[in-house]
């Protein structure tokens, strides 16, 4: 499978998440919307679990729409779709238990760090999060590094990157 092109359309899989009674809020319309869509960037390790708590926790809002985003290399991998669907339906939950707000899901085919920055071209968040592995500048240079690559090429918002739990709450905020 060849990587993503930066102007090549790319494939994606909306995940259908189980259905929650959402709060009645009276969401406005148009640029003077009060919630904002929040997209954060998930995968099976701890760290990302550990930006998704912290996005729920300290950036999230009542009326805010949280977006997670899960990039493969192939759809066509059935264990590691279902196993992508059932983590996206439990932080959707736990979301919405924690934070009170909605959540969409989108899995997307290709390179994580171009999947996540076209998803952030697409929606206009108001912040993308994301997990590091906590790795020193010359190991993410030679090893590459999703997270280094969204911070540099993702131009329409802004990229928060939450340590690992290991750097300790200090550093976090």
């Amino acid at each position: 499978m060849e990587t993503l092109m930066e102007d090549v359309e790319y494939s994606w899989k909306e995940v259908s998440l189980p259905s929650l009674i959402e709060p009645e809020l009276d969401r406005e319309t148009g640029e003077r919307r009060r919630g904002r869509d929040i997209i954060v960037a998930v995968d099976h390790g701890p760290n990302s679990k550990h930006a998704f708590d912290w996005a729920v926790t300290h950036l999230c809002r009542l009326a805010d729409t949280l977006h997670l985003v899960h990039a493969v290399s192939s759809f066509s991998n059935q264990i590691v779709y279902e196993s992508t669907q059932g983590l996206m339906e439990k932080l959707a939950l736990e979301a919405f238990e924690v934070a009170m707000v909605k959540t969409k899901a989108r899995i997307v085919e290709g390179d994580a760090g171009k999947a996540i920055c076209k998803e952030a071209e697409r929606l206009k968040p108001a912040a993308v999060v994301m997990g590091t592995r906590g790795r020193s500048f010359i190991q993410s240079v030679l090893q590459g590094s999703v997270s280094e690559y969204c911070f540099h090429n993702c131009k329409t918002a802004p990229v928060i990157i939450v340590p690992g739990k290991e750097a300790g709450e200090e550093s976090v905020l």
